[in-house]
């Protein structure tokens, strides 16, 4: 049996500090991302999943939304890897607009993306944006990434790299 977000709906440490960080969007200029204190529930996951793709059939299983944007699309460790844990699963970003995209590979390297100034929307819509390495978000990721730092941009090409079907097989899923 493959792994799903519905087995292990248990909240990392990592994101727990990622949820207690005020992020300021500073017009544009800073992160555009809200933090939850939780995984959204999977009743709650499903519901917004079957909204996003107009398909009534799906269920939301494979995702944990952990934040969203001010606009409301949402970031998710969503289950690419089945079979590995939680912490090596990828981090996804699906747009309130119908945009999507992989954004890490990991948690790890997940922390490390938000460390370069950029959250889940900038690192999805925002390719060419200009770092904002960010003093705590450096620290936080100091103190619970197994990865190595790297830029922001490499960590997504990076992860694309890996999953190259991802926005393809979402936007199958849409009716």
């Amino acid at each position: 049996m493959n792994q799903t977000a519905a087995d292990d709906r248990s909240f990392p440490p990592a994101l727990a500090d990622v949820a207690r960080v005020e992020f300021d969007y500073d017009d544009g200029e800073g992160i555009d991302f809200e933090p939850y204190a939780a995984f959204d529930s999977a009743e709650k996951t499903t519901g917004w999943l079957r909204q996003w793709t107009g398909n009534p059939d799906l269920d939301g299983d494979a995702y944990l939304p952990f934040g969203q944007d001010g606009t409301g699309g949402l970031a998710a460790v969503w289950y690419g890897r089945p079979g590995r844990p939680l912490a090596e699963q990828p981090v996804v970003f699906m747009g309130s607009e119908g945009e999507c995209g992989v954004v890490a590979g990991n948690l790890s390297d997940f922390l490390w993306v938000l460390a370069d100034g950029y959250g889940p929307m900038e690192a999805v819509l925002y390719e060419e944006r200009e770092p904002r390495p960010d003093a705590a978000l450096t620290e936080l990721a100091e103190r619970h990434a197994t990865t190595p730092r790297r830029p922001a941009r490499a960590i997504v090409a990076e992860a694309r790299a890996e999953f190259p079907a991802f926005v393809e097989d979402i936007d199958a899923l849409c009716r």
